[in-house]
């Protein structure tokens, strides 16, 4: 800690689209792709911290993968002379100083020194987006491009899968929605997803399916005693049903 300053920690949410970065992550170095950690950090520049501010995701999500709320802690050293930044400024600063578009600062809080968004998280809900009656992917409302995975069928209508625990393996969300699918097309048969789960493969060496990343999205991060309780996640243009004009 810097001599004559004060540290304070906070617990940011935060939304993003995610089909223009390279997962949340920050990319260090000179390589082209960025992820939403470089755009927050790049705002957080802004706030005149001692030392430089380093946020630490709690979830992490790949390439093209959408968060409704995510969340992270971060440090703010202040000189001596000036109190810390009441979370509402904090929340308002970070959202002035955010140079894309598709990310957004939702709420802060004050948090203890020793608080860690990842290890803190008591639970993590998953939405998958299904979209049925597509003739081909690119007959999806505009509007829904690169927010679902698009499936034929006869008649337009969207799908939502929910997946709560405490934390998650690699791509494991998108692998049961794809055995859920591949099951719902009769390209898999129950004995054979019975295999798939008494392999107790957490890699997925034996279920190579792997739903598209731009049809899952982070919906949620709790914690004990924190967080927006008050705060409803943004509804989803398609929790209308669309039916198709033919």
């Amino acid at each position: 800690m810097g001599a004559g300053s004060v540290r304070a920690r906070y617990l940011v949410y935060f939304q993003y689209l995610g089909t223009d970065f390279n997962g949340v992550a920050a990319v260090r170095g000179v390589q082209r792709a960025v992820g939403v950690q470089n755009y927050l950090e790049e705002a957080a520049e802004r706030l005149n911290s001692v030392v430089p501010v380093k946020f630490t995701i709690s979830s992490r999500t790949d390439a093209g993968v959408h968060a409704l709320s995510n969340a992270a802690h971060l440090d703010i050293q202040r000189r001596s002379d000036l109190p810390p930044f009441s979370p509402e400024v904090l929340t308002e600063a970070l959202n002035t100083h955010l140079k894309h578009p598709a990310i957004r600062v939702l709420q802060a809080f004050r948090v203890p020194s020793h608080f860690h968004a990842r290890h803190a998280a008591i639970s993590r809900t998953y939405l998958y987006r299904l979209a049925t009656g597509c003739p081909r992917p690119d007959r999806v409302p505009v509007f829904e491009r690169n927010r679902c995975w698009a499936l034929q069928a006869e008649r337009l209508q969207f799908w939502s899968l929910e997946f709560e625990s405490q934390s998650f393996l690699y791509k494991q969300v998108r692998r049961m929605t794809a055995v859920l699918v591949a099951v719902g097309l009769g390209a898999l048969m129950p004995a054979q997803v019975k295999a798939i789960l008494e392999s107790q493969d957490p890699l997925g060496k034996h279920q190579s399916r792997v739903a598209p990343a731009h049809g899952l999205f982070l919906k949620s991060v709790l914690y004990e005693g924190l967080g927006p309780t008050s705060m409803q996640p943004p509804r989803m243009p398609s929790e209308t049903q669309y039916r198709s004009h033919r």
